[in-house]
Formats: structure tokens, C-alpha cells, sequence
């Protein structure tokens, strides 16, 4: 079984560093079937990945009207390669709203990518991606989505990493009417994920394992900008960390038949 023999004293440490949420009352789980297991007395989820199943996922039982919503992930360790973990919030249908976290999978010794998005009436099309500074696969680490009236801001381990602000008064189109439900999930996408599919999945390191734990939604989101600190940690991450930015990607320039959206042109 490789990776799921995990230790009961490593799963044992695991479940008593999470807190008292409780995934049996908090989350459905949606897909994947026994890949998708919560452990313990429910403070801890499981999701592997396999040639049996192709992953698993789950979605909490409240869908919110904005919100902050905090999850702490270890993320699969070793060669990872074609897999997405994720962490998002969305509506259902067609036209729906939603707020990424995808982490792309890598080869042994490279960085994990996360990759955002912000989606509006089921058009996207605004992502930013970063390496993060620290290897996400050794430790437990917190993600945040903040979403509210003003503004949607991702945090990990609470430093800001994307804002992105209502400017529907320039016509940029903003997630503020349809209740999202959380998502997370773990799959193969081996087609586009590392490296624009030029590196698939190795099937001999299956299972691929991602912990999930501390679940918190909050109708109260707390912030409604970035404190100057705040705003210094964000140009951190943007010089140090960002390695894709949509207002920059070369199929939005002068002459091109794919204009910036206006908050770029802003």
C-alpha cells in the first residue's frame, strides 16, 4: 500500500494537533468513495489518489454569501507529478461564481505551483501563479479565501499572496450574488498540470496522499483590506514569489486580438 502505510503514531500526532471541527458534521463527501476517508474523531481527511479511482473530493454541507474560509493541507510528498490538490469555493451551474487554490503537482526536488483563479458568471480567465517559500508537503500550512463585498484576498500561513478587487464601476465582472459552497478535492490532470503535461504521472508511486484538517467558514470575514503591513508582505510575494500574472501574459498585447480586461488596463 506505499504511502498509506502511515504510522499510528504519526496519524495519532496528526489528529491531535488538528482542533474540534468536525468533518462528520461539517463536509459531504462527493466523489472518490473509500479514497475519501475522515479520520479519527473527525478532525482529520484523507484523500488518495490511484489507478482505481481517479481521486476524491468533498464540499461542505453550508453554501455562504461571502465569508472567510481557512483550511490547513499537507500537501502529497515526493513525485507528484500530475496531480491537483485543491481548496476552492463555488456555486453550481453553468454560470457559476468561484475562487481557486489549485497546487500542480511536481517532480521530486521541484516546487509545488499554486495556481488562482477567479471566476464570475462561469467566465475565468484571471489567474496569478506562485512558487511558495516554503515546501508545503513537510508541514501542515493555513490557506485562506476572503471574500466580501470590497474584495476577494488568498492568504497562506496569513500573509496575502492575491487581491482582488469589485471593480464592477470599470466593468470588471465580481462574484456578489450566488452562495458558494467549499470545495477540495484531489485528481489526476496529468494532461496540463506540470509542466503543460510534458511530465505525467508515475503510477508506480500511487498511492498520492493529501491531509486536510482545521476546516473554519466564517460568515464574518473579518477584513475588508490589507493593512500597510499587509500590503508590504504583498509586494513581497509578488517580487519573491509570483511567477504568472494575467495583465502581463504576452496574448494581451499591443495589437493582439485579445484586449486585457479593463482592471488591467486600471
Amino acid at each position: 500500500m506505499g504511502n498509506l502505510r502511515v504510522s499510528s503514531m504519526l496519524l495519532l500526532s496528526l489528529m491531535a494537533a488538528a482542533s474540534a471541527n468536525n468533518f462528520h458534521q461539517d463536509v459531504e463527501i462527493t466523489w472518490g468513495g473509500g479514497h475519501a476517508r475522515i479520520l479519527g474523531q473527525g478532525n482529520l481527511l484523507r484523500l488518495t489518489m490511484d489507478k482505481t479511482a481517479g481521486g476524491a473530493g468533498f464540499k461542505s454541507n453550508r453554501d455562504y454569501l461571502f465569508g472567510r474560509f481557512n483550511m490547513q493541507m499537507k500537501l502529497i510528498a515526493g513525485n507528484s507529478a500530475g496531480t491537483v490538490t485543491t481548496f476552492y469555493v463555488s456555486s453550481e451551474g453553468p454560470s457559476h461564481d468561484e475562487i481557486d487554490l489549485e497546487f500542480l503537482g511536481n517532480k521530486s526536488g521541484s516546487p509545488y505551483t499554486l495556481h488562482t483563479n477567479v471566476f464570475t458568471q462561469g467566465q475565468g480567465g484571471r489567474e496569478e501563479g506562485f512558487h511558495l517559500w516554503f515546501d508545503p508537503t513537510k508541514h501542515f500550512h493555513t490557506y485562506s479565501i476572503v471574500w466580501n463585498p470590497k474584495n476577494i484576498i488568498i492568504l497562506v500561513d496569513s500573509i496575502p499572496i492575491r487581491v482582488f478587487n469589485n471593480e464592477e464601476s470599470i466593468g470588471v465582472p465580481y462574484p456578489n450574488n450566488q452562495r458558494m459552497k467549499v470545495y477540495a478535492s484531489l485528481w489526476d490532470a496529468d494532461d496540463w498540470a506540470t509542466r503543460g503535461g510534458r511530465v505525467k504521472t508515475d503510477w508506480s508511486k500511487a498511492p498520492f496522499v493529501a491531509y486536510y484538517r482545521n476546516f473554519v467558514a466564517k460568515s464574518d470575514w473579518e477584513m475588508q483590506g490589507l493593512s500597510a503591513r499587509g500590503k508590504k508582505l504583498l509586494s513581497w510575494v509578488r517580487k519573491r514569489c509570483r511567477i504568472y500574472y494575467y495583465c502581463n501574459d504576452e496574448r494581451h498585447g499591443r495589437g493582439s486580438r485579445h484586449p486585457p480586461p479593463p482592471e488591467c488596463k486600471a
